[in-house]
């Protein structure tokens, strides 16, 4: 399998930022990670993910009107305006809305952008140069970082990112882990799964064409490591999809 058979033609730079960014995780974010998971009552971290999810409805917002999605934009400022008031700056979810999350990443994406070739950044992760150029344009763009930057808050997006990281880091810790012991090559098996996640949020998480791989790590009929990495790689290999509203 050459690197351009699965998009990924700067395969050996991206493996040395995948084992960096991998020791960065086992030194600092994964134990942080737990302490936040075990020792913070879940009301507590159920805040924290609102106010995070608040913080970016406007961007959503933003996202949905490029993508001409007039209702998840309405929904995305009904809920914003009643958390943000009703909800305490949006600690408590009072909307009940479930908006999706909406990046730039996936408006280039429904504009027919094509994802490019996989790329893994030092501390932030994996991505294709698609949404890499979406997380550059988005910091210049999201309304919360201009306004923090507007009114001298200095250090707003790096602690912003560093608590998201977090967030999100704590309920995947061990699913990451069952991965990583089950898979013969834990980057590919990372790298599809990243790609797989993204197809589904393109889509609104109404990709059925290639969904994630279900791995069982039951005791019967337990796959292999070589089936289940196999699984994860024909993933892979699948060219990428349509996206919601348009082809990519």
């Amino acid at each position: 399998m050459t690197y351009n058979e699965v998009q990924d033609p700067i395969e050996p730079l991206n493996r040395y930022f995948f084992d960096v960014n991998y020791a960065l995780d086992a030194l600092a974010l994964k134990p942080v990670s737990h302490i936040y998971r075990d020792a913070l009552p879940e009301g507590v971290k159920d805040s924290v993910s609102n106010f995070l999810t608040n913080l970016s409805q406007p961007i959503y917002f933003i996202n949905n009107i490029l993508q001409g999605d007039l209702n998840g934009a309405g929904d995305n400022m009904g809920a914003f305006f009643t958390n943000t008031f009703l909800g305490f700056g949006g600690l408590f979810d009072i909307a009940q809305l479930d908006t999706d999350d909406e990046d730039l990443g996936q408006t280039f994406a429904v504009w027919g952008i094509p994802e490019g070739p996989y790329l893994v950044l030092p501390i932030l992760g994996p991505n294709t140069t698609r949404e890499a150029v979406g997380i550059v344009g988005e910091y210049f763009i999201d309304p919360a970082n201009l306004v923090a930057r507007n009114n001298d808050v200095d250090n707003f997006a790096l602690i912003r990112a560093g608590v998201s990281a977090v967030d999100k880091r704590a309920p995947s810790i061990e699913p990451l882990d069952e991965i990583e012991k089950n898979s013969i090559d834990f980057y590919a098996a990372v790298r599809s799964l990243y790609r797989q996640n993204r197809k589904s949020l393109i889509m609104d998480g109404e990709n059925k064409l290639t969904p994630l791989p279900d791995i069982s790590f039951e005791l019967d009929d337990e796959p292999t490591k070589k089936d289940s990495i196999s699984l994860l790689i024909e993933e892979d290999d699948e060219a990428s999809p349509s996206v919601k509203k348009s082809t990519n």
